[in-house]
């Protein structure tokens, strides 16, 4: 994969690429916005943390197509205050560590339970298995 980022337009606001080229011949994985809800239910009170478990849901999901978060391209993140925004940040900066994706962050009124402050969902690309 390649970042794209044209000198003729603003860098980007934060570690995010404005856009990822996809070779020919990759296969995509598209995934449902996560929520930070681990398995048993608990939902953790801080913004970061519930980003840190939509993480690795999202890796989670990526391995039952053998690709990990380093195949994800394009993030859409949403969070429920602008204070949310810089614990979602820190999360994503942890779990991209090289080339960052793409990426889109918007603030919403709301999901579908209060406790919930982010939503994240992804798209990841691989190679053709041969």
């Amino acid at each position: 994969m390649r970042a794209l980022s044209p000198a003729s337009i603003r860098a980007p606001f934060a570690r995010y690429s404005h856009g990822i080229a996809v070779p020919a011949n990759h296969r995509l994985v598209v995934t449902s916005g996560q929520l930070g809800i681990a398995a048993d239910e608990t939902i953790p009170e801080q913004c970061e943390q519930q980003a840190d478990l939509c993480f690795a849901n999202i890796a989670a999901i990526l391995a039952e197509d053998g690709m990990t978060l380093a195949n994800v391209v394009r993030l859409n993140a949403y969070v429920t205050a602008r204070e949310h925004m810089q614990g979602y940040m820190r999360s994503r900066d942890r779990h991209f560590q090289g080339t960052p994706p793409a990426s889109m962050l918007v603030i919403v009124s709301g999901f579908t339970r209060p406790e919930f402050f982010v939503e994240i969902e992804a798209m990841a690309a691989a190679p053709e298995r041969g």
